[in-house]
């Protein structure tokens, strides 16, 4: 019989609480998203949220959804898989897992696709019905990326920092 401890937390938990933890970064007042990509061996290999680019001023570009496109954040936030997926400095991405607190995009799809991530877990996928998402479960379902609900445990998680 083993003596090692119980509760501990599984790799689901862990590795959406670590895509949580990206999310919390974000400077973004509506939305936070964050992703975390492990490997087959569960390793983390990278994270991301949604945010500007490097170089741009999250005190000098706009935050607002509305209004002329050049003056709402929508052509300069790059989400959060896409992040993640820009900010691995490994090598391939090939047969990776990509864990999300929200449902990706069309565009964000696209790269988890090209990018070799083979299955992804989400947290809310709250933009259901929108085209964007209805494309993006068109393109991942005809590349066979799996992808599946997070299913909360209702176990609570804190920490102090």
């Amino acid at each position: 019989m083993s003596d090692k401890r119980q509760g501990y937390i599984s790799w689901d938990e862990y590795f959406m609480g670590v895509a949580k933890l990206a999310a919390m970064r974000s400077k973004d007042p509506n939305t936070q998203v964050g992703a975390c990509i492990v490997s087959e061996d569960n390793k983390i290999l990278s994270m991301g949220y949604n945010g500007f680019p490097r170089g741009c001023s999250d005190d000098e570009f706009p935050w607002v959804r509305e209004g002329d496109p050049l003056d709402n954040k929508y052509f300069y936030t790059t989400h959060s898989e896409l992040n993640a997926i820009l900010n691995y400095r490994g090598g391939s991405l090939e047969g990776s897992k990509m864990y999300v607190t929200l449902f990706p995009c069309n565009e964000c799809a696209k790269a988890i696709i090209q990018a070799g991530i083979k299955s992804f877990v989400y947290e809310s996928d709250k933009y259901a019905d929108t085209a964007s998402t209805i494309a993006s479960k068109r393109m991942l379902n005809a590349a066979g990326i799996r992808y599946y609900r997070y299913q909360p445990t209702g176990r609570k998680i804190e920490f102090d920092v």
